[in-house]
């Protein structure tokens, strides 16, 4: 079983910046894609950030510009280097992996840290 465990979460004011990490339990290279996921209140939780096994970054056009997503396949973390905070950034960040080979898909999520971002 993979264990995804998210740290850096913390509360700032607009503008600031935070800086999220997701330690896993075995090497990052086996997986698909690690990606952040982000649940602000009430809302469906929603994909900000990717990175893939050949390298290859997708951002959602909401963080653009503002978020960066990278990984230290040394340590098995993947990190989440988020700039120019907005109040509408609030919610709860999830870390999540994928994996598959033919026939299997596997998927596993992190617990969630808290982001709060005050105006």
């Amino acid at each position: 079983q993979v264990q995804l465990v998210e740290s850096g979460g913390g509360s700032v004011q607009a503008g600031g910046s935070l800086s999220l990490s997701c330690a896993a339990s075995r090497s990052i290279d086996s997986f698909r894609q690690m990606a952040w996921y982000y649940e602000g209140p009430g809302k469906q939780r929603e994909k900000v950030a990717a990175i893939f096994s050949g390298g290859n970054t997708e951002y959602a056009d909401s963080v653009k510009g503002r978020f960066t997503i990278s990984r230290d396949n040394a340590v098995n973390t993947v990190y989440l280097q988020m700039d120019s905070l907005k109040p509408e950034d609030t919610g709860v960040y999830f870390c999540y992996a994928d994996t598959w080979t033919p026939g299997t898909w596997s998927d596993y999520w992190g617990q969630g840290t808290q982001v709060t971002v005050s105006s």
